[in-house]
């Protein structure tokens, strides 16, 4: 799950790089990067836990933190550097989120870490949607969708394989030992970003925060829009709590975690690439139906699987196509309502999906306070739920577009 560009590529004839394709390669790897130091939040949530000698809803709301500050500085970030060079703001942002991750490695209190993770947040913030169409703009455009996937791989790669290497990294080391692999990572993106990206990369003005929110007042975009944010608030905080909701299924093994939010991240991919492909076929409104009835099913039986192993693979597995596919379907969803706003839509959807991990982290670490963990699943289901019934009240979006 990326974030999409909140500004169009200016249209060109050619490619604005000589060789496009390792600069595009670079901003995917900066993806990977950002992105696993995003993710790896949940995998590390037991040791902070521990290390600070916090309660564990209490350590998830360091995902709320980043998510929101994500949510609420990006799309401001991204518009008030419009007029700069994109490399100037790409290394800009990488350079930020290194040193939130610096913050964080060297924090001596929770108090220090959340600050850390501000920091790096805003550089996340404004580094994922100046890569995408950065990436759009140094390509042909025959070739703009493929450079947009190879950037949106980088997120994919974070959750399959960056998370959970740093979760097994953490738990051999200590979770500051994955802030400062973070930190080593971003260095190589700095280098490869001021070395491959073209200074002169031009991109078209971006839209004013006042032209985006307007489409917020549209009923059936605000709508779909309600969808995501209840949708993926239950997805979240099935994630963002996996460690403590499997505690006693991994006997507090960081490589039993990481093998969890491997699978994940692997039956996830399949389940988005399918997922945009029925939606192509069916529209995005009955694939989403679908994957929610999926959703809310499996976090109804999670309950029975936190106490065995085996089990636990086998419903993340079932959980993960379900959770991913939602995520392309819903932009469908968005396109197809106004495809002459797509680029923003698309971007708005994603600021909240950033509010969704804020909520996921917050009502998911009241729900552990007040029902358990045992419980978590269900509270999860209410809000799938709630989703579904808003899904299926919409108009379909063909003839609302009509």
């Amino acid at each position: 799950m990326v974030a999409a560009p909140l500004q169009t590529p200016r249209e060109v004839d050619r490619p604005q790089a000589k060789s496009p394709w390792l600069p595009v390669s670079m901003l995917a790897f900066g993806v990977f990067v950002v992105g696993t130091g995003e993710f790896v939040l949940a995998g590390l949530l037991p040791l902070l836990s521990s290390s600070l000698k916090i309660a564990p809803s209490v350590a998830g709301q360091v995902i709320t933190i980043f998510a929101l500050t994500c949510a609420l500085a990006g799309p401001v970030l991204t518009t008030s550097t419009g007029g700069w060079d994109r490399r100037t703001v790409l290394v800009a942002a990488v350079v930020t989120y290194l040193a939130g991750s610096v913050w964080t490695a060297l924090a001596p209190s929770y108090a220090h870490v959340l600050a850390g993770q501000v920091v790096a947040a805003l550089g996340v913030g404004l580094f994922v949607p100046t890569a995408t169409v950065t990436a759009a703009a140094m390509v042909s455009p025959a070739h703009r969708g493929r450079a947009i996937a190879l950037v949106v791989s980088g997120f994919t790669a974070a959750t399959a394989l960056g998370a959970p290497l740093g979760t097994a990294f953490g738990g051999m080391f200590g979770w500051r030992s994955t802030m400062w692999l973070a930190t080593g990572l971003a260095v190589v993106g700095v280098i490869g970003i001021v070395i491959s990206v073209p200074k002169t990369t031009t991109i078209a003005t971006a839209p004013g925060l006042r032209q985006q929110m307007r489409f917020l007042l549209e009923p059936q975009i605000a709508a779909v829009l309600g969808v995501t944010l209840l949708a993926f608030t239950a997805v979240y905080m099935r994630y963002t709590y996996m460690g403590i909701i499997f505690e006693t299924a991994t006997q507090g093994n960081s490589l039993y975690l990481a093998g969890l939010m491997t699978t994940l991240g692997v039956v996830g991919t399949v389940g988005n690439l399918g997922a945009g492909m029925l939606a192509d076929r069916f529209g995005g409104r009955r694939v989403v139906a679908i994957a929610l009835v999926w959703l809310i099913l499996s976090l109804v039986v999670l309950r029975l699987t936190i106490d065995n192993l085996a089990w636990a693979f086998a419903l993340i597995a079932v959980y993960g196509i379900a959770a991913f596919a939602i995520t392309t379907p819903q932009q469908h969803r968005l396109i197809s309502l106004k495809p002459e706003a797509a680029g923003v839509l698309v971007s708005l959807n994603q600021a909240i999906l950033y509010l969704a991990i804020a909520l996921s982290g917050s009502i998911g670490g009241l729900g552990i306070e007040w029902l358990g963990s045992n419980n978590l699943g269900l509270v999860a289901a209410v809000l799938a739920a709630m989703a579904l019934v808003l899904s299926l009240s919409m108009k379909s979006e063909s003839h609302a577009h009509r």
